[in-house]
């Protein structure tokens, strides 16, 4: 491709001139060539607006627009308007007031395309507002703290800064909102060789390379690798025992678009090959994409019959018997597609040799599993692999597992080069792990009162080609599976499946959305057989404290689904009500309300757990927090910062954190099953109280003293007058740190015995959610009108992060309810995989609850997952109780909905 003397432009105030072709893209032109990495790039298609930037004041995608087409125009990026704008000042910190920025990797083209809205109009309304923002997509907020933020901008009311309870900003928001922030694609240092994966273009297949010196010669590459080329044992995953996914296939592929090679060199070489020529050749081989095709293919790995990689089981009184008893079943199945993370943050890694260690920066949730992974991949000590953890533009459990890692690893220590690697958005859809798609059958049945007598539930899990979170999911959904309900006698059996697909992994949630779209339909259908509220009959059966769960296991306190129908209530009439009088009116477009609860055990189910934080104050008298939890947008560093400045009580905007680094921070385990608030802010508190008592005891006073540490002493002041300790003074712990504290905690949990009996977590969180809804009878489709939340939090750390995970969580279900689906082979971008827009999220009224825990710190539950697992289920009781009909197998789109609503005429499921 010719290249012509330059383009030369504005961009951000100052000329540049940028030596590259006419047709390149101006977002890899903006980021390679200038750069400027606050230009974030999610799509390379248009779909997803993260690359938004002003050209000549108007908002435009960057991906789709070409060099040359903005000879002589002005640019301006997200850090150059916060620079320069009082606008773009004003809704950064309007922003920071509403948590509008989680992960932040979409929040640069949230706002630039703001600012074009505000500089035209400075108090627009919600539905301009809403249309100025509808090409940028969003998946951690829920969009609606974005909106608040936009409408708010200028606003004066500033967040309190505070400990345990405070509404505070993220402590790591300004980055998020300035620019500044940097993800694993940004780290690069210019001149880094480039990675591309070779990946087989067929669910499975033999397949034998080629010459691949002479491939390599002629087209100027750095290196090739491949399997015969990985030093220590080709195998990775996340479960004991299951370590089973290689990460360049060895002859054989299992699910399309697996990594047979891996070609490096520098960019323009790399970016410029037909991977297509790539010298191998495949032969097709017989291939199962369902369970129930999947003994017909052979085993995949050794030692699992019939594909089935592992089985769930939890049994509790007499099922089948206590069915035959009751006085009324509803029985169903149902089913669930895959379901595509659809992270903004496409998988990206850099890696470079230091000696004989290899440094690894990346987008993960997992640093030290990371870490142990690369270990014995590269068949080194762990303590010769450093992963030191970018920005992560959304991960919700996908980037647990390894990705990119490994393979800049390795080329970075076979070179002595810098290599780095970005997936296409093609690449991270097809190849990432995905929500498992679910067959599920249920039984559950109540006595004439109404009350639960029993139920019996069979799932069937499509885990893919290789194991990664499967066997967490067929543990996990049978303890989940009676929901939070008292169910005397119980049945539950799961299975994970193998198959030819790209490997089913963590997606907030573990299984039990899934579960919960059974058993909260059900529920409906008994309440209706019987005549009763069908918030009331769920509260008639809720758990409470002293009430046995189907694993045997009793809480005493913090069991506080009760309360959230509680809450629940008033706003449930209401909905009713306004339901009534809509329907009143006649017409094709029928509203309905749906209700649905959920639970969730926080940390991993009857293992160990531990977290470990680390904190000291320096001889010039900074208090430092070693904290080495993954932020992936949910807040981990604002909420463990508040929980350790709370316990040691000194001001929390007072405290240096010192984030996630294999190499500085001690292992805060992984950012996955709600456990971060609740394990390491356990951890956080005890390394807090730990350090408060040696200060305290240095000065011989009482718990209730003041502590402030500052200007090289550390001040202790009660009753009895103040305490002055310089630092210097003191004998120091260590060459860092004149005082240390090192604390860790790991939740109390019991193994479950061949039944399922047992402790499988400390901490259960609980919830319940309302849906309003309308359905057009005749086209099928459903309108959205709110969503009402319930949440037992036990104790909400900060109230403003809760509603934001509350609100992105609910969004998330909405997608898996109405409109998300990945085909295997076939969905391959985000215009084909549809996440909710901004005008797909109705408003989403949080109702925290406060039940408190035992072992919380200061009674705090995670929350993570439990935000969208009532969501798909209430809104399928709401298009019920609008239509009639009941989908069963999702998403719920309008052919769907419209094919139930004519099917309604057969046998209703709830039998007397």
């Amino acid at each position: 491709m010719d290249h012509q003397p330059g383009i030369s432009f504005s961009l951000n105030g100052k000329p540049v001139r940028v030596d590259g072709p006419p047709s390149e893209r101006l977002s890899y032109a903006l980021r390679e060539r200038a750069g400027t990495r606050d230009v974030k790039v999610g799509c390379d298609a248009g779909d997803c607006g993260a690359c938004t930037i002003l050209i000549d004041g108007n908002p435009v995608c960057a991906c789709t627009t070409a060099l040359g087409q903005v000879d002589g125009a002005v640019i301006e990026t997200q850090a150059g308007l916060f620079a320069a704008d009082p606008i773009a000042k004003d809704l950064a910190a309007s922003f920071q007031r509403h948590q509008a920025a989680q992960c932040g990797i979409c929040t640069p083209g949230m706002m630039v395309s703001a600012v074009a809205l505000l500089r035209d109009r400075s108090k627009p309304d919600q539905a301009a507002v809403e249309d100025a923002l509808g090409g940028v997509l969003c998946r951690c907020t829920g969009y609606r703290k974005i909106i608040d933020a936009v409408m708010d901008c200028g606003g004066t009311t500033a967040n309190p800064v505070g400990g345990v309870g405070t509404p505070m900003a993220r402590v790591d928001g300004l980055p998020k909102v300035s620019g500044t922030e940097r993800f694993a694609d940004d780290v690069a240092a210019e001149g880094t060789l480039v990675l591309r994966l070779v990946r087989c273009p067929h669910h499975r297949a033999g397949f034998e390379l080629g010459d691949l010196d002479a491939y390599k010669l002629r087209t100027g590459l750095d290196l090739i690798l491949t399997v015969a080329d990985v030093p220590g044992d080709n195998r990775f995953g996340v479960i004991p025992g299951f370590e089973d996914q290689p990460i360049f296939a060895d002859g054989e592929t299992r699910f399309k678009g697996e990594a047979v090679a891996a070609v490096v060199g520098s960019a323009d070489i790399v970016n410029a090959l037909d991977l297509t020529e790539f010298p191998v050749t495949y032969t097709p081989l017989p291939h199962a994409l369902l369970p129930k095709d999947a003994a017909g293919i052979g085993d995949m790995h050794k030692g699992r019959d019939g594909n089935v990689m592992c089985r769930g089981f939890v049994k509790r009184g007499d099922a089948s018997a206590a069915l035959q008893s009751a006085a009324v079943v509803a029985e169903g199945s149902f089913s669930t597609g895959f379901i595509e993370h659809g992270y903004i943050e496409p998988e990206a890694a850099v890696a470079r040799r230091v000696g004989d260690r290899i440094e690894v920066q990346c987008c993960t949730q997992a640093p030290v599993m990371n870490q142990d992974g690369i270990a014995i991949l590269m068949g080194l000590p762990k303590e010769s692999v450093r992963i030191i953890p970018t920005a992560v533009g959304g991960g919700f459990g996908s980037k647990l597992d390894l990705t990119a890692q490994p393979y800049v690893a390795l080329a970075a220590w076979v070179l002595n080069k810098p290599v780095r690697v970005t997936y296409s958005r093609i690449e991270s859809i097809s190849t990432s792990t995905k929500r498992h798609p679910s067959e599920i059958t249920m039984r559950i049945g109540a006595d004439a009162d109404g009350t639960i007598v029993g139920a019996e539930f069979d799932g069937i899990f499509n885990t893919g080609a290789y194991a990664s979170w499967g066997p967490t999911v067929a543990n996990r959904v049978p303890i989940h599976a009676s929901g939070p309900y008292k169910t005397p006698n119980y049945l539950a059996r799961s299975a994970g499946i193998h198959t030819n697909t790209a490997p089913s992994g963590a997606f907030r949630g573990f299984g039990v959305p899934q579960s919960a779209l059974a058993q909260e339909p059900l529920y409906d259908d008994l309440a209706d057989a019987l005549g009763i509220d069908r918030l009331e009959f769920r509260r008639r059966n809720a758990l409470r404290n002293g009430d046995p769960t189907v694993t045997g296991q009793v809480f005493e306190t913090g069991m506080g689904i009760v309360e959230c129908f509680d809450v629940l209530e008033p706003h449930w009439k209401r909905a009713l009500a306004d339901a009534a009088t809509a329907n009143a009116k006649g017409g094709t477009v029928r509203r309905g309300v749906g209700i649905a609860g959920g639970w969730y055990g926080c940390g991993n189910t009857s293992l160990s757990n531990p977290s470990t934080i680390r904190a000291g104050i320096t001889l010039d008298g900074h208090v430092v927090l070693h904290q080495g939890a993954m932020d992936i947008g949910q807040g981990a560093n604002t909420v463990i910062a508040q929980i350790f400045a709370t316990a040691l009580g000194v001001p929390v905007d007072g405290i240096d954190i010192v984030g996630p680094d294999t190499d500085v921070t001690p292992d805060a385990g992984k950012t996955s099953a709600s456990r971060q608030t609740f394990v390491t802010g356990n951890a956080a508190r005890l390394c807090g109280e730990a350090m408060r008592a040696r200060i305290l005891r240095l000065a011989n006073v009482s718990g209730d003293a003041e502590i402030s540490v500052g200007d090289g002493a550390i001040r202790v002041r009660d009753d009895g007058g103040e305490r002055l300790f310089p630092l210097d003074t003191l004998t120091p712990d260590n060459a860092t740190y004149v005082l240390e504290s090192v604390e860790s905690y790991d939740p109390p949990t019991l193994p479950l015995d061949e039944n399922g009996q047992g402790v499988p977590y400390a901490v259960f969180g609980t919830t319940a959610q309302i849906a309003e809804l309308e359905v057009d009878l005749e086209l099928g489709t459903v309108k959205l009108l709110k969503i009402t939340a319930a949440h037992d939090v036990g104790k909400a750390i900060n109230p403003l992060l809760v509603e934001g995970q509350v609100q992105g969580g609910v969004a998330q279900g909405i997608g898996l309810a109405l409109m998300e689906e990945f085909l295997p082979g076939r969905t391959e971008n985000l215009h084909d995989y549809l996440i909710p827009t901004v005008g797909d999220v109705p408003p989403i009224e949080t109702l925290i609850v406060e039940s408190g825990d035992e072992h919380g710190p200061y009674g705090a539950k995670g929350l993570g997952e439990h935000c969208l697992i009532p969501t798909a289920p209430a809104i399928l009781n709401a298009i019920k109780h609008a239509s009639g009909a009941r989908v069963a197998h999702l998403p719920a789109t309008p052919d769907r909905v419209r094919a139930a609503i004519l099917a309604q005429t057969q046998s209703p499921s709830a039998k007397n």
